[in-house]
């Protein structure tokens, strides 16, 4: 587009030279002055970089993923490229939801859904991640505008709904069953869904949608007062659901809209919301990619700077019916997967003994053997570690030696002087 306009100059340029009524020039250098604005804007948009088809590990300032597949040179992921075949929805695209959204944008995800029916305002300004002039969007074209810019390569589906209302369910679980990006997945078409709404209506329809369809999810949120927030992976059959330990306000079946009051809104703190949604993405990551231990509930209190963790096994009595049938299936399925698991760890076992890498002891985990007390202590020399060189001796007796019983002599000789020593006393005390 700038050459174009350049070139416009030109040719502006060259017809008021060849004009030779100078009454017409006033108008020519109008046209010149609306070529130079069109220029400058020109200018002044930002220039999205190229997608880029394979992800690389090498080391040079125009790869965008040269810093992310350093993980997998250092061993702590095995195989990083795999981000790319995943899909993640993120429902809710407020402080946590979108700063969430794009990490896993600059993470290089492969897919992302977002769903949201809110607009952007300017009381959303404290937030990190929308700007001023988005201010009248929707926050789901904001979203896919500012991350399409940030990542290219990223499949973006944005869904401007409701999840809450029975059109707005129907969309949610039919975009979750797509599986157009990926046909060979099992289950639903994402691998993890991430719960960023602000009320536990919301809340409780993901938690629906999940168990009806078998689908991992995460759950977040902020306090009111903006110091405290906390993550939790849900796993239908496996934990507990959203239902089977519900919130007080759930469980008593009030409606939460009525708790609220006109011209009082809930704190918020855009440290707190980053940190969540941070905790919140790097749980994902170990997630999809394998590596690392994956907090089922991780809690994060900022006045007292306390991360308390808890693991919430599921309700048999839950009032969730789809949860309760997602337990059985678990449930009947476990010995089949228990084989699994041990089948797997005797795999990787013999995988490693044909290496040759092999433990110092099998006997236990730790490497740990037992010595008996009755053997002499070698050093690695082949000699006691307690001999000293020629010409040396000690000051003390060893421990050894101390406690050898004395000889004899060496007890009769010891007596005698006692024997002396009560006769002189005695003689003292008759003078």
């Amino acid at each position: 587009m700038e050459v174009e306009l350049k070139e416009m100059l030109d040719d502006l340029l060259s017809l008021r030279q060849s004009l030779s009524d100078p009454s017409l020039h006033a108008s020519i250098d109008k046209l010149q002055l609306r070529v130079d604005r069109l220029t400058h804007l020109a200018k002044s948009v930002p220039v999205r970089r190229s997608k880029v088809k394979d992800m690389s590990a090498e080391v040079v300032d125009s790869n965008p993923y040269s810093r992310l597949m350093a993980l997998q040179r250092m061993g702590i992921v095995e195989n990083y490229e795999r981000i790319r075949e995943f899909s993640v929805a993120v429902v809710g695209i407020g402080g946590v939801g979108s700063v969430a959204a794009e990490m896993l944008t600059r993470c290089g995800i492969g897919r992302l859904l977002l769903y949201d029916y809110d607009k952007v305002e300017l009381a959303n300004m404290n937030r990190l991640f929308f700007r001023p002039d988005q201010v009248g969007m929707t926050k789901t074209d904001a979203a896919v505008q500012t991350l399409s810019d940030i990542n290219p390569d990223v499949v973006l589906e944005s869904y401007t709904l409701n999840i809450t209302s029975v059109q707005g369910f129907e969309t949610f679980m039919s975009s979750l069953k797509n599986k157009t990006f990926r046909p060979s997945k099992e289950g639903s078409g994402v691998d993890l869904v991430l719960s960023c709404v602000d009320n536990y209506e919301a809340r409780m329809v993901v938690n629906q949608a999940c168990n009806e369809l078998n689908q991992a999810w995460m759950e977040s949120g902020v306090s009111e007062d903006a110091v405290s927030g906390h993550i939790q992976l849900l796993i239908p059959g496996e934990t507990a659901c959203f239902a089977c330990a519900p919130p007080l306000v759930v469980a008593s079946g009030v409606d939460e809209r009525t708790l609220k009051r006109e011209g009082v809104c809930a704190a918020s703190l855009p440290t707190t919301m980053g940190v969540v949604a941070g905790l919140l993405v790097q749980n994902t990551l170990k997630f999809l990619l394998g590596f690392g231990h994956v907090s089922p509930y991780l809690g994060y209190n900022s006045l007292k700077d306390f991360f308390p963790t808890m693991t919430m096994k599921p309700n048999p009595q839950c009032s969730n019916a789809a949860c309760l049938e997602q337990q059985k299936e678990y449930i009947l399925a476990k010995p089949a997967r228990d084989a699994a698991a041990k089948a797997k760890m005797e795999a990787e076992a013999a995988a490693a003994a044909a290496a040759g890498d092999m433990p110092l002891h099998v006997d236990n985990e730790w490497n740990i053997s037992i010595v008996d007390d009755n053997e002499p202590a070698k050093s690695i020399c082949g000699t006691s570690s307690d001999a000293l060189p020629e010409g040396l001796t000690r000051e003390l007796p060893s421990a050894d030696e101390f406690q050898k019983p004395q000889a004899s002599g060496a007890t009769d000789s010891a007596i005698d002087d006692l024997e002396d020593l009560r006769r002189q006393l005695e003689a003292l005390n008759a003078a």
